[in-house]
């Protein structure tokens, strides 16, 4: 058995002030025993689209990543920096990176946000266009750590199945999924989405959301949350910033997957 967290958070513009409470909630799931700590997506910065862009960071050197390389080492944990503003290929333009920092402060693996959230919301007058200022990535990421075969996903991946049948195809276990789920999408899909992917892949959901008001006048839903194999929910937290904790026994989705062995009855795969 292994404790993991989920930590919500109502990030502001302040990279500095979103550290600082960042760290106090590491620090939380710290002391309640987590040993892998997942942050939401834009933890560090969550302000207007472009801001992100004059603290972008270049990969393995920068305030944010030195903030979690050292978090990670200090408390002895593995830690999921949520997103992190990378240097992409174009000056305007990020990478809007997940990265896994193992207990030396070690970064172990990046993923880039693959699907970007270019929508317009029917029941209210929300538009977003990600693609205005993030850069997608396009490599499916899983990586082994000591709680499992780890998946790597952000936010609106998680509306693309095809996407984790290919994680499951390298192994995926535990599939991390850092988010800012707006307050409307989130109350009509965050749980019945995260409860699909669990139960069709027979994994754990480690999802920490923002949850509350942001002075950039977004609403995110919150509802962090964490989901055994069989599609259970272990705990959540509703609105506010918090840690989400729960237990995590990779054993399990192994005797699920050999028991109910539905993923080996698939008949069509993903190319």
């Amino acid at each position: 058995m292994t404790i993991v967290a989920a930590i919500q958070m109502a990030s502001g513009p302040n990279v500095s002030a979103n550290l600082l409470e960042a760290e106090r909630l590491i620090g939380e799931a710290v002391k309640q025993g987590a040993r892998l700590i997942v942050l939401p997506e834009n933890f560090a910065i969550m302000g207007k689209d472009q801001d992100q862009i004059p603290v972008q960071e270049t990969f393995g050197k920068g305030p944010i990543q030195d903030f979690l390389s050292n978090q990670a080492r200090q408390h002895g944990v593995w830690l999921v920096g949520g997103t992190v503003p990378l240097q992409s290929s174009r000056p305007d333009k990020v990478r809007a990176s997940c990265l896994l920092y193992n207990d030396k402060g070690e970064n172990v693996v990046r993923y880039d946000k693959m699907h970007l959230f270019d929508v317009s919301v029917l029941e209210s007058e929300e538009t977003y266009t990600e693609s205005r200022t993030i850069e997608p990535g396009d490599a499916v990421v899983v990586v082994d750590s000591p709680f499992g075969r780890l998946g790597l996903a952000v936010c609106y991946d998680l509306r693309f199945p095809e996407l984790f049948r290919a994680m499951l195809d390298e192994g995926m276990e535990v599939l991390v999924l850092p988010s800012a789920f707006t307050a409307i999408t989130g109350k009509a899909h965050w749980e019945t989405l995260l409860r699909c992917r669990a139960i069709e892949n027979l994994c754990y959901v480690i999802a920490p959301n923002q949850g509350g008001y942001h002075l950039n006048g977004r609403e995110t839903y919150g509802d962090s949350i964490v989901i055994d194999p069989w599609g259970t929910i272990l705990n959540r937290l509703g609105k506010g910033a918090g840690v989400v904790t729960a237990n995590l026994d990779i054993e399990r989705v192994r005797t699920t997957r050999k028991h109910f062995p539905s993923i080996s009855h698939r008949r069509l795969f993903c190319k």
